[in-house]
């Protein structure tokens, strides 16, 4: 079994997955559709599971594409930011390493690899790698993501600067989403809120926006926007099953979901 087949199958899972929209059960792999489809194509599909919050698929094909063409270092880049959204860090910081050794001094993979050694601890080798990332030639969205995290990381107080960057950069709302994400990775919901309504703003259509909202919304006890964010992803995705599970939560027992945010992203 291939290193990539293994990425896809016998998973366990995690809170992060499921709020990553990954609830059902992977299915097995059926060989006679990779046949029908190209690597762009496998590419062009994660990139549409990952904008739906759906990492553990988009992972899947990153992996499908890499599998059909190893020079995708966009599938490289993403295989390594989906692990590490599905919290599987020591294994996004192997894989970024592989990565660098086919694409020497790529900067995304320098940010990708400094955003999974900040998550795994690892701040020197962290700042090693955001530096290396920020010095490449050419404006990047993504070292200026890796390198408002690593301020968080370390406690420091540019991490406002460095994001704003990014979205200068890149004006894509999945680049102001995971600055989002970020910011409740570490404690700050408020902040994250700020910039998830930016996406929302951005882009009111995706359902992945609105969750986010709400998840942020719950972390701060505010809930009944968290209802209406809940709610507006049912308008427009009616089977959601995260969102109707939430929006279950929130409505048959209010103290007991603010608690658990509270204690799964240890605000209190």
């Amino acid at each position: 079994m291939s290193r990539f087949d293994r990425l896809e199958f016998d998973r366990p899972k995690t809170h992060a997955q499921l709020d990553a929209r990954t609830e059902h059960p992977l299915q097995p792999r059926q060989s006679f559709r990779d046949e029908l489809h190209d690597e762009k194509y496998w590419l062009k599909a994660a990139s549409t599971e990952r904008r739906a919050g759906l990492h553990e698929s988009a992972l899947r094909n990153y992996s499908r594409a890499l599998e059909m063409d190893k020079s995708l270092v966009d599938g490289w880049i993403g295989q390594v930011q989906m692990l590490i959204a599905l919290e599987e860090y020591p294994e996004a910081e192997l894989w970024s390493r592989k990565a660098l050794e086919l694409f020497k001094n790529n900067a995304d993979l320098l940010a990708a690899r400094c955003q999974a050694l900040c998550r795994s601890g690892d701040l020197k080798n962290a700042q090693a790698s955001g530096d290396a990332a920020i010095a490449q030639p050419g404006l990047f969205s993504y070292p200026w993501v890796a390198r408002g995290e690593l301020m968080l990381a370390r406690g420091e107080t540019i991490d406002d600067y460095c994001f704003d960057k990014a979205t200068q950069l890149d004006g894509d709302w999945l680049v102001t989403l995971e600055i989002g994400t970020i910011y409740l990775h570490y404690g700050k919901p408020a902040k994250a809120l700020q910039r998830t309504r930016l996406a929302v703003e951005k882009a009111p259509e995706q359902v992945y926006c609105w969750y986010r909202q709400g998840i942020c919304e719950v972390a701060l006890g505010l809930l009944a926007a968290a209802e209406k964010s809940f709610s507006r992803c049912l308008e427009l995705r009616p089977n959601d099953p995260l969102a109707r599970r939430d929006l279950d939560e929130i409505r048959g027992n209010r103290g007991y979901i603010a608690g658990w945010f509270r204690r799964l992203f240890r605000f209190s």
